[in-house]
C-alpha cells in the first residue's frame, strides 16, 4: 500500500463499528514494525504451504455455522451481507444525507427536499429500518472521466440556447396514449394543435399562466401546461390549415373527414367543463387526410393516400357554412358532391401522369398562384386558378414524363432470414458438436450482416426523400428531406441550389421575413437566411421537431413527444440575454428538490430457473423503502441454437423468450407487482435481460422508457456477450441502466475493456423496435447509419446517448478477475476476510485506476466475498469451485455508476441535478442456485428539477414588466416607410394594371403580402354591397395578382401585376350539381386588396388598401375605364365607409 493510500485512510476513517473480530493480513500490515516482522518471519513457511494440498478453513463446518449465525443477526437489514472495517486508500466517503423518519406518516418514495438545504427530507417514510439510517458507503472513482465519459453540463438556464417559453412542457409518453399531438398552427391570438382525439387551443394572453397542477383539473401529462381548451373527441387529427379570412381552423383526420372549428369559441364555459364542438364537416377521402392547404384563390386542397388530390371549391364551402345546424347533413353533402378529383382529371385511358405515392406535403405559392404537391420522390405543380397540371418533376429537378411514378418497394428478404445452420453433403464428414455450434452462430451472424447491409442501402435511398415544403418571402420554395438535405426551387419548379447544414432528417419549416427556421429529427432547430447561410442553431428538444408555427411574437416548435416551446421571433438576440439573466437570478424561485431510492440487482443465473426463496432473499427483503427496482440477469438462456435464433429474431424486430418472461413474472410476484410496483418495461438480447419496476406513487413522475441493445459476441453480432439498456425519465431527469456481460477468461482484460467501450459508444436508445434491433444485433454499419440519421456524427468524441444522461448505472457480470494470486491464496484471504488485499488484485479496479474502463465512474467499496465461482447447491463459502480447473474466486458481478458530479460537489441544484450515494452494496451468499452469487446495490438519490409553471410565470413577468425588453420590442416593431402607387384600380375585358410598392428605407428590407379582404357586387345605384371574404383571404377567380408576396430591398421597388382574367365556371368541374347554382354573374364586382408590409423581427404590419373594380363592357361605366391611371386616389361614387377603408397608413398587429 503506497503512502497516498495510507494518507487517505487516515483522513477518512470508516464510520460504524466492525462486524467481525478476525484479524486480516492487511490489518497486521498496518499495526507496525512488530507485526510486519512476524509476518516476514512466517513468509517461508507460508510459501511452502502454498504448494501443498490442504483442507481450507473455508471447508470447515464451523465457517458455515458462523455464516448462518451472522445471516441471522443481519435479518433486520433485509438478508445476508458481508461487511468489514477495512478501509481502502482509493475510496472516499461521500457526504451522507440525514434522513428523518416520522412514525405515522404514509410512506412516499419520491420525497421532496428543500433547496439549497438538501439534507432535510419532507414527506418522510414511516419505515424505521436501520437501513434508512445507514451512512453512505465509501466509493472508488475511476480515472479518465473526460470527453464522452464526462457528466453533461447542466444549468438553471441553458447557456447556449435562447430561453424558451414552455407552453407545454415535455409530457411523459405514457400519459399521452390516445392524446399525442400531431400538428400545430397559429392564428392572430391563438395556437391550435391537432391531437389523436381532437384539437385544442391556447390563447396567447394566457401563455404565461400557471397550469392546473397535479392536484387540479389538469389531465395527466398536462399538469404544467398553460391553460388550454379542448374539443370533443374526434378521429386523430393529421393536418391543419388556418383560415384567417373566415376565422376558421380546418383539420384533416385519419377517418378521411375534414372538419372546421371556429376561432372565436365564445360558448366555452370558464371552467372548461364542456368541450367545444366542430362546425362543418364532410367525408373527403376514403383514407386519412395527410395534407391540406388553402390556395391563393380560397379553395381548399387536400391530399391523401395513393397520390389522391382533391379540391373543395370555396363557393360550395361558403354556401354550406351559411346553412343552419339542422341542415348539417345537407351542408356536408353539398361539399362532398362539389369536389374536383385532380388525379382523375390527369388520368387518360388508365394512365396517370402523377405519382401514386402518398402525399407528404402541400404548398400554396401565393406569389405565382400555384400549388405544389409533394410525394417522397416527386413533385406535381398545379395552377391554382384553373386547376391544371403544370409540371411533374423529381427531386433532382428533372421533368418526369413517365405514365406512372415508381413506388419504392422494400427489398424482399429471401431465404437468408431462414438461417441455414448446417450445410452438409453426403461426401462431407460428420461434424462434431462444437463445429456445428460454430456454424450455427456464424450463419446467424452472416444473416445479420446481410440484413444490415440492406438496411444501409435503404437508408441511402432515403437521402432524397421529401418531408417538408415552405414558401419564403422572396417567392422561392424550399424542400427538406432525409439526411438534412435542403433544396431551394424557383416558382417554376427549377432547382436553384441545395444545402446540408445538419445530417439529420428535415421534418418541418417555418418562415418569417428574411428568415427560415428548419426543424430536424435530432431535435435541432437551425436559422437560415434566404441565401441558405446558417445564422444560428441549437437543440430545441430532446426528440424530433415535427412541426413549427409562428404567432404571438414567437416561433413555436413541437417535438414528437408533444412538448411545445416558443422561441422569440428575434432569437438569438439581445432579448434572450435579458431573459437569461433575469431567469438565472430567480433560480431559487423555481427549483424543486426530490429524493428517492433505487435498488439495482445483478445475477448471472447460469440458465437456471427462478426460485422464489432466492428472489425473496435477494430482492424482496430490501424493497420496502425503494421507489425504483432494476434487475439485470445474465445467461438466462444459452446454447448455440438459441443464440442463432435470437440473432435472427433481432433482425426482424423480435426479442425476448418464454424463459425471460418467466423470470420477469417471478420477480414481479416478489415485488407485489400490480399493487406496490408497476413493471415499466424490459429488454432482452439472447441471454441478457434487464427489467424495471416503479412504485405506484412514483409512476406519475417516471416514464418515457426507451430500450437499447448492443451485441459484442462473435464479431459484434451475437448476444452471448454485450449489453442491454433502459433509459427512464424521472422528474425530468434521465437515468440509464445498462446490464452487461463482458468477455470471459482471466487474460481477456483488453477484450473486456473494448466491450465496454463499444457498448458505451454504440448504445442508441429508441422505442422503434425495427430500427433498435438492427443496432442490437450488432451490425455496426447499420448502427452507424442509424446514429447518423439521428444527427450523431462519426466523430469518436461525439456525445452519445449514455453521455447525455444525468445518471448512468452499469450492472452485470463484467468478468474481471483477480490477478497475481493463486487459488489457494485467494481462498486464504477470503477465509480471513482480508478483502482489502484482494481488492489490490482486482483487475477491474486496476483498469479503472488506469482510466482504461468505466472512466470517471464510481463503485462502492467491496465488503463482500468474491461472487464467482461456486458449486451449485453448496451452501457457505466452502462452495467455491474445487473441481479440476479450480477457478480463482473473483468479483465478477458488480454495480458501477456515474451521476452529475464533475468534481467534489456536495450540493444538489440545477447545475448538478442528480447526486447519488450508495447505502448498500452486498452479495447474497445464501443463494445457491447458480455458480454466481447475486449482488444488490441501493442508491439514495437526490434530484433537483425545474417547476415549469413557476418558471413560465417568471418568464412572462420579464417579458411584460422589463423596461429594457419593452424598449427593444419597440425598436424591433418599427416598420420602414413604404409607398403604394395607387389606392384604386379599374379593370375591364382582361385588362392589366401595374401596382408599384416602393421601399423608402435605406438599410432595411421589407416583406409584403397582398390579400383580398373580400368581394362585393355593385348594385343598381352604383354602391358596393357587403364584403364577403373567401378562404384565407383568397382572390376571386377573375383576378390575378402577380407576385402577391415578396421581399423588397432597401430603396428598391416591386411592380405587381393586377390582371382581369377569363374564369371558368365551376360547373365545368363539378359533377351532379345543378349548373344554375353557379351561373355567371354579370354584375360589376369590387374587391379590396390589402397590402401588408412587415419587417423581419416583428409580427406587426402596416396595411395599404386598394380597391379593384371589375366592370363589364356592356354596362355603362360610372368611373374611368383607363386602367393605368395609377395616381387615381378615389371615386366620387364611393361611400364614406369606402373612404375610411382606403386609409393607407393603417397599422395592424398580426
Amino acid at each position: 500500500m503506497d503512502d497516498e493510500d495510507r494518507d487517505v485512510l487516515l483522513t477518512h476513517p470508516q464510520n460504524g463499528p466492525t462486524n467481525r473480530k478476525a484479524h486480516s493480513l492487511s490489518s497486521q500490515h498496518r499495526h507496525g514494525t512488530t507485526t510486519i516482522s512476524t509476518a516476514t518471519a512466517s513468509n517461508d513457511a507460508g510459501s511452502k504451504r502454498a504448494n501443498q494440498l490442504r483442507n481450507h478453513s473455508l471447508d470447515e463446518a464451523k465457517i458455515t455455522n458462523a455464516i448462518s449465525n451472522h445471516h441471522h443477526q443481519q435479518r433486520h437489514l433485509g438478508g445476508p451481507f458481508y461487511n468489514d472495517s477495512d478501509e481502502d486508500g482509493d475510496f472516499f466517503p461521500y457526504a451522507s444525507t440525514s434522513y428523518i423518519t416520522c412514525a405515522g406518516v404514509n410512506p412516499r418514495y419520491d420525497h421532496s427536499f428543500s433547496l439549497p438545504s438538501p439534507t432535510t427530507t419532507t414527506g418522510a417514510s414511516s419505515f424505521s429500518d436501520e437501513d434508512d439510517q445507514r451512512p453512505a458507503m465509501q466509493e472508488f472513482t475511476a480515472s479518465g472521466g473526460t470527453g464522452i465519459f464526462k457528466a453533461p453540463t447542466r444549468s438553471a438556464v441553458h447557456p447556449t440556447r435562447p430561453p424558451a417559453l414552455e407552453l407545454r412542457p415535455h409530457p411523459l409518453r405514457e400519459t399521452q396514449v390516445g392524446r399525442f399531438l400531431r400538428t400545430i398552427g397559429c392564428t392572430e391570438s391563438q395556437l391550435w394543435a391537432g391531437q389523436e382525439n381532437g384539437v385544442r387551443f391556447w390563447n396567447f394572453d394566457d401563455a404565461y399562466e400557471a397550469g392546473a397542477g397535479y392536484c387540479g383539473k389538469g389531465k395527466r401529462g398536462d399538469e404544467d401546461t398553460s391553460p388550454f381548451y379542448e374539443s370533443a373527441v374526434t378521429s386523430p387529427t393529421m393536418c391543419m390549415v388556418v383560415d384567417h379570412g373566415n376565422r376558421l381552423v380546418w383539420t384533416g383526420h385519419k377517418d378521411g373527414k375534414i372538419r372546421s372549428w371556429k376561432m372565436d369559441q365564445t360558448e366555452i364555459p370558464s371552467d372548461d367543463s364542456q368541450p367545444f364542438r366542430e362546425g362543418l364537416g364532410w367525408q373527403a377521402h376514403k383514407g386519412p387526410v395527410l395534407s391540406m392547404i388553402m390556395s391563393c384563390y380560397g379553395d381548399l386542397w387536400s391530399g391523401g393516400e395513393g397520390g389522391v388530390i382533391k379540391i373543395w371549391p370555396w363557393d360550395s364551402i361558403e354556401k354550406s357554412l351559411s346553412l343552419s345546424a339542422e341542415e348539417k347533413h345537407m351542408a356536408a353533402l353539398l361539399v362532398e358532391r362539389s369536389n374536383v378529383d385532380l388525379r382523375s382529371q390527369v388520368t387518360v385511358n388508365g394512365v396517370c401522369n402523377i405519382s401514386s405515392s402518398d402525399i407528404k406535403a402541400m404548398l400554396s405559392d401565393h406569389a405565382r398562384g400555384r400549388v405544389w404537391c409533394a410525394t417522397s420522390l416527386s413533385f406535381s405543380l398545379w395552377d391554382a386558378r384553373n386547376k391544371e397540371l403544370v409540371k411533374v418533376f423529381n427531386i433532382d429537378g428533372q421533368i418526369e414524363n413517365r405514365a406512372e411514378m415508381p413506388v419504392p418497394q422494400d427489398q424482399i428478404v429471401e431465404d437468408e432470414m431462414k438461417v441455414k445452420f448446417v450445410s452438409t453433403s453426403k461426401k462431407d464428414k460428420p461434424q462434431g458438436f462444437l463445429q456445428r455450434s460454430r456454424n450455427a452462430l456464424m450463419g446467424a451472424a452472416d444473416a445479420v450482416r446481410r440484413v444490415a447491409t440492406r438496411g444501409t442501402g435503404a437508408f441511402n435511398e432515403d437521402t432524397k426523400k421529401t418531408e417538408a415544403l415552405v414558401l419564403t418571402s422572396d417567392g422561392t420554395i424550399w424542400s427538406g428531406g432525409s439526411h438534412g438535405l435542403v433544396i431551394q426551387w424557383d416558382s417554376n419548379g427549377n432547382r436553384v441550389q441545395d444545402f446540408t447544414h445538419h445530417p439529420s432528417t428535415v421534418l418541418c419549416f417555418c418562415t418569417h421575413g428574411p428568415r427560415l427556421w428548419v426543424g430536424y429529427a435530432s431535435g435541432v432547430v437551425q436559422l437560415l437566411d434566404l441565401e441558405g447561410n446558417l445564422l444560428a442553431g441549437w437543440v430545441s428538444h430532446s426528440s424530433p421537431v415535427i412541426k413549427m408555427a409562428i404567432g404571438g411574437g414567437y416561433v413555436f416548435s413541437m417535438a414528437i413527444h408533444g412538448g411545445i416551446r416558443g422561441w422569440h421571433l428575434t432569437s438569438p438576440g439581445p432579448i434572450d440575454n435579458l431573459i437569461r439573466s433575469a431567469l438565472s437570478s430567480k433560480e431559487d424561485e423555481y427549483t424543486r428538490g426530490e429524493s428517492m431510492k433505487i435498488l439495482v440487482g445483478s445475477w448471472n443465473v447460469g440458465q437456471g430457473r427462478a426460485n422464489p426463496e432466492s428472489l425473496k432473499s435477494w430482492l424482496g427483503s430490501v424493497v420496502s423503502d425503494v421507489g425504483i427496482v432494476v434487475v439485470g440477469l445474465q445467461e438466462v438462456e444459452m446454447g448455440a441454437g438459441f443464440l442463432a435464433m435470437s440473432a435472427a429474431k433481432e433482425t426482424v424486430g423480435l426479442e425476448g423468450s418464454a424463459i425471460g418472461q418467466h423470470w420477469q413474472d417471478a420477480i414481479g410476484r416478489i415485488l407485489d407487482e400490480g399493487v406496490a410496483f408497476e413493471r415499466v418495461g424490459s429488454r432482452q438480447l439472447a441471454g441478457l435481460l434487464i427489467a424495471i419496476w416503479v412504485r405506484k406513487n412514483l409512476r406519475m413522475h417516471a416514464g418515457d422508457l426507451d430500450v437499447a441493445a448492443v451485441a459484442c459476441g462473435f464479431g459484434r453480432t451475437i448476444g452471448n456477450k454485450g449489453g442491454v439498456g433502459l433509459r427512464l425519465r424521472v422528474h425530468d431527469r434521465i437515468i440509464c441502466f445498462v446490464n452487461c456481460h463482458l468477455a470471459a477468461h482471466l487474460e481477456a482484460v483488453n477484450r473486456r475493456n473494448a466491450d465496454f467501450d463499444h457498448i458505451f459508444r454504440s448504445m442508441v436508445f429508441s422505442r422503434q423496435s425495427h430500427l433498435l434491433n438492427v443496432a442490437a444485433a450488432g451490425a455496426s454499419s447499420a448502427t452507424q447509419v442509424l446514429r447518423t440519421a439521428n444527427g450523431a456524427g462519426s466523430n469518436s468524441e461525439e456525445r452519445t446517448d449514455l453521455s447525455e444522461a444525468d445518471m448512468v448505472v452499469f450492472l452485470g457480470d463484467f468478468n474481471y478477475r483477480l490477478f497475481g494470486i493463486s487459488y489457494d491464496e485467494a481462498r486464504d484471504f477470503v477465509s480471513q476476510r482480508s478483502f482489502d488485499w484482494l481488492r489490490e488484485k482486482d483487475q477491474l479496479r486496476a483498469e479503472m485506476k488506469a482510466g482504461k474502463v468505466f472512466q470517471g465512474m464510481r463503485e462502492a467499496m467491496i465488503k463482500f466475498p468474491p461472487t464467482y465461482k461456486f458449486e451449485r447447491h453448496v451452501a457457505g463459502l466452502g462452495g467455491y469451485d474445487s473441481g479440476e480447473k479450480k477457478r480463482i474466486p473473483a468479483w465478477c458481478d458488480r454495480v458501477i455508476y456515474r451521476d452529475c458530479r464533475n468534481g467534489p460537489v456536495s450540493e444538489c441544484n440545477l447545475n448538478c441535478p442528480i447526486l447519488a450515494a450508495i447505502q448498500m452494496y452486498e452479495a447474497c451468499m445464501d443463494v445457491i442456485d447458480s455458480d454466481h452469487k447475486p449482488v444488490r446495490c441501493k442508491f439514495s438519490v437526490r434530484l433537483a428539477r425545474v417547476d415549469r409553471t413557476v418558471r413560465r410565470k417568471e418568464f412572462g413577468e420579464v417579458m411584460n414588466t422589463s423596461e429594457e425588453v419593452k424598449t427593444l420590442l419597440r425598436e424591433f416593431s418599427e416598420i420602414p416607410e413604404t409607398i403604394v402607387s395607387t389606392g384604386s384600380i379599374t379593370l375591364q375585358n382582361q385588362e392589366t394594371s401595374v401596382l408599384q410598392i416602393i421601399n423608402k428605407s435605406k438599410d432595411e428590407k421589407v416583406v409584403y403580402h397582398i390579400l383580398c379582404e373580400g368581394q362585393c357586387t355593385i348594385n343598381v345605384n352604383g354602391e358596393p354591397t357587403d364584403l364577403n371574404p373567401r378562404g384565407s383571404f383568397g382572390f376571386p377567380s377573375w383576378l390575378e395578382v402577380t407576385p402577391a408576396c415578396g421581399a423588397i430591398n432597401p430603396e428598391q421597388s416591386m411592380d405587381v401585376t393586377v390582371r382581369h382574367t377569363e374564369s371558368h365556371t365551376l360547373g365545368d368541374f363539378v359533377e351532379a350539381v345543378p349548373p344554375t347554382w353557379y351561373s355567371e354573374d354579370t354584375r360589376d364586382k369590387e374587391v379590396v386588396l390589402s397590402v401588408q408590409i412587415r419587417c423581419s423581427s416583428s409580427m406587426e404590419f402596416k396595411t395599404h388598401r386598394i380597391r379593384v373594380r371589375h366592370c363589364y363592357s356592356t354596362r355603362p361605366l360610372r368611373i374611368e375605364s383607363r386602367t393605368n391611371s395609377a395616381n387615381r386616389r378615389g371615386n366620387n361614387n364611393r361611400s364614406e365607409s369606402q373612404r375610411r377603408d382606403n386609409n393607407p397608413d393603417m397599422v395592424d398587429r398580426g
